[in-house]
């Protein structure tokens, strides 16, 4: 008798590794092109002349792009198709990936990133979604942990891949890298990667993504160019009244359409509210650092761009050493202990930095990073679960991807609060050292640390190495001021999360495991793009009927060759 001809789902079944490769792939374009700009930041400002407004912009973009949309792709692909969205994300990141090589302008720039952010977030909610639907329950724990564990490695491996790159070639080589790894992904991802939807839950909310994005968007324009345009300028004012006027507008919405992208309600539960408020401050003070840590690296101690990304190691191995102790810790002293001692350290780091001089030991540096990566992961863990188990399991997607979104606007918002204290700082203080130089030099050093160096590179003898110590100490000084800050907020943050955040948390639709901790951590990487943990609960119940289905499709049907062993492989 004829063998009967496969199924979609039996070639999906029998692919299914393959698939993961393809999406594993298609992640790692994610994080190596977004994690590769962190140590690019001075070789932007030197070679497009970018101001430091420019440079907070160029890393933030990405972010608030990834934070207004995530909630609408995710539920794009459930709806018209994730295998659909997951290629039209490789596309647009393609596209805006050659585009951002051959930019000659800080603007050109920043519209590319902005592309590469929509692209982001049409891959990242689709991969993990793609990865519940393909695998069978007892082997979707190996697959995921296999996807973040990739993720993790990325995030590591962008900014040395872009150290090396920098150290031979022009800075657009650093987006070029991502070109050929997404033609493979693409053309793989044609013939491996399985079509997946869920027509009948995914809703719409357009009007409360365009409101949300205006509104975040006109935030952080306002704390960027607030130290070049004066605090008190018209135009900072404006900025800050949209954003104020629309997203009172968006909460308006939310509160009252049938299907919110974002359900207020939700924020009247304190181990929600505290979990999102807690989760935003510990990427405020991750990425608001980082951005600072990597100008300090390059130009005020004068290390390479590879040297600096060899130089922030520590920080992924500190992270992938303390997570997978968190939630025993949570379980033993209570969450809300656990998360209000990661704050006191994630303070304790940023008021060691405060140490930082023109002329500070590596070794100094790696003693403020230990407290403040041990007091991040020991937080991030706790609020995750937080977050959602103040969700109800119907609901765990819209939680999760609050969730998502909390990281994505944190690091936006830590680059543009932070990095403004610090520019602020910064031009005040070299201010003195610019008398008698002409306005265009005096506008050029007054933006960032590289116009001041570059114009002292153009002074004779004593005046360029005293315009050059100058700029080092006023960057400096902006340090100081911006961890003081971010150090001041942490402990608010501590006295909040420890009086409002439960003891313990419902484990239904949470991550209590030390492998979820780990997963989470190691998703986290240097990039400044967090994972996005799609509707786990729902997408595995889905993924289980669908098991069942197939099963009883074969009962039905005459065996085929392989069939018995495929079965004998998924009750193993």
């Amino acid at each position: 008798m004829d063998a009967a001809p496969q199924t979609p789902a039996d070639l999906a079944f029998d692919r299914r590794w393959w698939t993961l490769a393809v999406l594993c792939l298609s992640l790692l374009i994610v994080f190596v092109g977004n994690s590769s700009l962190n140590v690019a930041i001075p070789t932007l400002s030197r070679d497009l002349h970018a101001s430091q407004s420019q440079l907070q912009w160029v890393v933030a973009i990405y972010s608030l792009v990834f934070a207004g949309l995530l909630f609408s792709t995710g539920a794009l692909g459930d709806r018209f198709g994730r295998k659909g969205a997951l290629q039209l994300g490789l596309l647009l990141f393609l596209v805006g990936a050659a585009l951002a090589s051959e930019s000659t302008g800080m603007g050109q720039l920043i519209a590319c990133r902005a592309i590469m952010g929509v692209a982001g977030a049409l891959i990242m909610p689709s991969t993990l979604s793609i990865i519940i639907n393909v695998f069978p329950a007892h082997e979707r724990p190996k697959a995921i942990a296999i996807w973040a564990s990739v993720t993790g490695a990325a995030g590591a491996f962008g900014p040395v891949a872009s150290g090396i790159l920098l150290g031979h070639f022009w800075y657009g080589s650093i987006f070029l890298i991502n070109i050929p790894v997404i033609a493979v992904a693409l053309i793989a991802g044609k013939f491996l990667v399985p079509k997946s939807r869920d027509p009948e839950e995914s809703q719409f909310d357009p009007l409360g993504a365009v409101l949300s994005i205006i509104g975040i968007v006109a935030l952080v324009y306002g704390l960027i160019e607030a130290p070049d345009k004066g605090w008190m300028s018209v135009g900072t004012l404006a900025a800050f009244a949209v954003a104020i006027v629309v997203l009172a507008l968006f909460v308006a919405w939310e509160l009252h359409t049938p299907e919110p992208m974002l359900d207020m309600h939700y924020f009247r539960i304190p181990a929600f509210s505290t979990g999102t408020g807690g989760m935003i401050l510990v990427f405020v003070a991750m990425y608001g650092v980082m951005f600072l840590i990597t100008q300090y690296f390059q130009e005020v101690l004068g290390y390479s761009p590879l040297s600096a990304a060899l130089r922030l190691m520590p920080i992924a191995a500190i992270m992938m050493v303390v997570a997978p102790n968190t939630p025993k810790l949570s379980a033993r002293f209570g969450a809300h202990r656990a998360v209000a001692f990661g704050m006191l350290l994630i303070a304790t780091g940023l008021f060691l930095l405060i140490g930082l001089t023109t002329h500070t030991p590596y070794a100094y540096v790696v003693m403020c990073l230990v407290p403040l990566t041990t007091g991040i992961a020991l937080s991030m863990s706790p609020m995750t679960a937080s977050i959602m188990s103040a969700v109800p399991p119907r609901r765990a997607g819209a939680g999760s991807a609050m969730n998502d979104a909390t990281r994505e606007l944190g690091a936006a918002l830590g680059i543009a609060v932070l990095g403004s204290v610090a520019a602020s700082r910064y031009a005040s203080s070299v201010a003195p050292a610019l008398r008698g130089l002409s306005k265009v030099d005096q506008s050029s050093a007054r933006t960032s640390i590289a116009g001041a160096l570059r114009v002292a590179s153009t002074l004779p003898g004593a005046a360029g190495r005293t315009l050059a110590s100058s700029a080092s100490h006023a960057f400096i000084n902006g340090i100081h001021l911006a961890v003081v800050v971010g150090a001041i907020l942490a402990v608010i943050s501590a006295v909040i999360v420890y009086r409002n955040l439960p003891h313990s948390l419902v484990p239904s639709g949470a991550m209590h495991g030390p492998t979820e901790a780990l997963e989470e951590v190691a998703a986290m990487g240097l990039g400044g793009v967090p994972p996005v943990f799609a509707d786990v609960e729902r997408d595995e119940e889905r993924a289980l009927e669908n098991d069942r289905r197939m099963h009883r499709e074969r009962e039905r049907r005459p065996d085929r060759p392989g069939d018995r062993e495929r079965d004998r492989e998924r009750s193993a």
